[in-house]
């Protein structure tokens, strides 16, 4: 019997038997096979399709994998509506086997790909390295050249940042003029102007130093006549020394070091600065709008060459301008001014791109409680009209059609009879009309466009329903056929269990929190067995995280192996809801959401009386793992242990510009009262602290320092350091087990693993 269809089998013994022992040698040999066990045990979940030529493109063909090592090719035309094999299998085999005196099936032809030719009447497919031809309709098979290799044509291109402009000037174009006949350079921490022809040189800045230098390159005007300079004052470097204790080429230790700039550190200042090319002179552009800037980017000219633009985030986060200035007077203006009281979400929510044709700007704002796009008018800075709007978040831009006007986005919420996260895919015209959604399934979507955009490719599923996908016109986001509905037959029959999905109300009492429950293979339902819940906590304020797409291996499920329900929850703080939802987490980092998440917890075992409340646990890495902490000092009543990896313990210590984000740039009491370190003393519960000494991602001494106080407090703890790893050291496979013994012995009270 091969390996995996014997692991198989022992995995369903197990897990059909109603086993009451827990964290158990069997238990840890199910969880470590799960990974294994589950894989590749669902078939009809990918459709990968090949557009036949023609104009305009309305068929192609896909290969399905099947159970077996079997598969089949399907053509699918899109006016008609119809799909079907794309040849006769069989009588395809019965030639390959005749021909070629090799074994041929029905489902199991000895190749991979083909490719239609003469007007599709015809296939091309290679067995070995000879290709054949294949008349569909009299059968013919014959011997045929390859064909030279090339990109296929109808693939997508890769996407784009939203952030992004759809122009050359997002970034420093290069040094010579548009015209040619000039080009400016850095020399001595200053600028100097070279006429190419004669190669003179005159010196274009002369305010330049070591400290506040001209290194960041420069951007022309069309006319060649301006051009604008990045001129950058230094911030200060912020060292992070690591020890790598046992390095494999020798016996001493080694020391590394990087720079890592933390909240309130001294950031580098970049100010725009305009010369008169002709007059060899600097037009004084005043800073009043741009003073304190943690970026600025996006610097691009008119085609007059008139006026060029930035985007400029201030520092805080709290103010977001595109600033127009005058080229010939250096008079700058704010053409777009968003503000928050609170912080704007630049580094995932933010969108802008300057239609010159049009005099517009498309712009993306939280201002009305949700994340939503306006239309802006550049000359006078005001909305034209807001494009879209509705209790729901637009979540990325995807294609911007300028000619058309339309703008292709996702967006969740879009629904209300759905989960709110579930990304769907729409398309409005830039005056908010017309708005219309593509996609229509209950579940989470992802979706792949014919060449033409005529048609569209969409797969959609969640955790508890395998990959349904469906063809559909763009025209309206009608459906024209479906295409597969995933097999997960094999998949069950492995015992595997089903995450559900859970909603309870938050701590406002009106707004839904959405979670999942994992169950171990060999649960054993009603109220007779109880089975401690375990956390896996994530509670960064930059995205959500329970997972909503189906997969047939979730790492949690190997940690219910052992015993336990494990459960994921979307508190308030994170993203992808209302801005009112997200804003909970400002300045208040250590919240991380525990109000809702217990509420959903206590909520759960009420309609699952399986759930012990009185063993609860929980786990995270990096600001999981702060949080994991912060559940047995501030919560430590409901939490009783706690697993933490490579935990950004106190944001003081943590990266700058994630931190600042979300807890401001002044260094005020919130930063101290928020910290794991000032907290510790209050620890209740098993806390086991882990941290690889190489993490280059947060500062080990973020943990240290932890483990310091509770040293200090006098209080019980397990710490590992492991030597050698770096972000993430828990999920090593020595970290994931003493993950695990750790939960066993303390929330099931048995030695592990005996």
């Amino acid at each position: 019997m091969p390996r995996i269809a014997l692991l198989a089998f022992v995995f369903l013994i197990a897990a059909r038997g109603i086993i009451f022992a827990q964290g158990t040698a069997a238990d840890y040999a199910r969880a470590n096979q799960l990974h294994e066990v589950t894989r590749n045990k669902v078939s009809r979940w990918k459709v990968d399709p090949h557009w036949l030529e023609g104009s305009p493109q309305t068929q192609f063909w896909y290969r399905n994998d099947l159970p077996d090592q079997a598969r089949e090719f399907i053509l699918v035309d899109a006016v008609k509506g119809t799909r079907a094999p794309a040849f006769d299998h069989a009588k395809l085999a019965g030639f390959i086997a005749e021909k070629l005196k090799r074994e041929a099936q029905l489902t199991k032809l000895p190749f991979n790909e083909i490719a239609f030719l003469d007007a599709n009447t015809a296939i091309r497919f290679k067995i070995d390295k000879q290709s054949w031809k294949y008349t569909l309709q009299s059968g013919e098979l014959s011997e045929t050249e390859s064909p030279k290799e090339e990109p296929r044509p109808d693939r997508p291109r890769k996407r784009r940042d939203q952030r992004e402009h759809d122009t050359d000037q997002s970034s420093p174009r290069t040094q010579d003029s548009p015209d040619g006949k000039l080009t400016v350079f850095p020399r001595d921490h200053n600028l100097i102007l070279k006429v190419k022809q004669t190669n003179e040189e005159v010196p274009l800045a002369t305010d330049g130093s070591a400290e506040d230098d001209y290194e960041s390159g420069v951007y022309w005007s069309p006319d060649s006549k301006r051009c604008v300079a990045i001129k950058t004052k230094k911030g200060q470097s912020h060292p992070v020394y690591l020890v790598e204790s046992s390095p494999a080429d020798q016996l001493q230790p080694k020391l590394h070091q990087h720079d890592y700039l933390k909240p309130g550190d001294r950031i580098a200042q970049p100010k725009p600065k305009l010369f008169d090319i002709e007059k060899r002179l600097q037009i004084t552009v005043p800073d009043t709008l741009f003073a304190n800037p943690w970026t600025i980017e996006n610097v691009r000219w008119t085609s007059d060459s008139k006026h060029f633009s930035f985007l400029y985030n201030q520092r805080g986060h709290q103010v977001l301008r595109i600033i127009e200035v005058d080229s010939l007077t250096g008079e700058a203006r704010a053409a777009i001014i968003e503000v928050s009281s609170t912080f704007i979400d630049y580094a995932y929510k933010q969108f802008s791109q300057i239609l010159d044709a049009t005099n517009e700007i498309l712009w993306m704002s939280e201002r009305d409680g949700w994340n939503h796009l306006y239309l802006y008018d550049s000359q006078t800075g005001q909305v034209k009209n807001q494009i879209t709007k509705g209790n729901w978040t637009v979540r990325r831009i995807e294609r911007v059609d300028i000619e058309q006007r339309r703008i292709w986005f996702s967006a969740s919420g879009v629904f209300p009879e759905q989960d709110p996260y579930y990304v769907h895919y729409g398309v409005v015209s830039f005056d908010g009309q017309g708005l219309t959604w593509l996609t229509r399934g209950d579940g989470t979507h992802q979706i792949e466009f014919s060449p033409d955009r005529n048609f569209l490719i969409d797969t959609y599923s969640r955790v508890d329903l395998a990959p349904v996908t469906e063809l559909r016109r763009v025209t309206d986001g009608s459906l024209v056929c479906e295409l597969e509905t995933a097999d997960w037959s094999a998949l069950l029959a492995t015992g595997w269990k089903t995450p559900e999905r859970f909603v309870a109300k938050g701590r406002d009492g009106s707004t839904d929190i959405f979670g999942v429950i994992y169950r171990p293979t060999n649960f054993a339902p009603g109220a007779e067995k109880k089975y401690p819940v375990i956390e896996c906590i994530y509670a960064g304020p930059h995205g959500s995280f329970v997972p909503k797409s189906f997969s047939a291996y979730h790492p949690p499920q190997a940690m219910a192996e052992l015993g336990f329900i494990v459960v994921q929850i979307d508190g308030m703080g994170t993203s992808n809801r209302s801005k009112a939802f997200q804003d909970v987490c400002y300045k208040n980092l250590g919240d991380s959401g525990f109000p809702d998440r217990i509420l959903w917890i206590k909520a759960a075992a009420q309609k699952f009386p399986e759930l012990d409340l009185k063993r609860v646990g929980i786990y995270g890495g990096s600001a999981g793992g702060q949080s994991s902490t912060r559940a047995l000092l501030a919560h430590g009543d409901f939490y009783k242990v706690a697993v933490s990896d490579c935990g950004c313990h106190d944001n003081r210590m943590d990266k700058i510009w994630w931190n600042e984000l979300w807890m401001g740039s002044e260094i005020g009491p919130h930063y101290h009262e928020q910290s794991n370190v000032t907290q510790a003393h209050k620890l209740q519960g098993k806390l086991m602290l882990v941290v690889g000494e190489l993490d280059r991602n947060v500062d080990p001494a973020s943990s240290m320092q932890v483990v310091n106080a509770l040293i200090k407090a006098d209080k019980d703890f397990d710490f590992l350091i492991i030597p050698g790893a770096g972000h993430g050291a828990c999920e090593s496979p020595y970290g994931q087990r003493r993950r695990q013994d750790f939960f066993v012995r303390h929330l099931l009270g048995v030695e592990p693993r005996k």
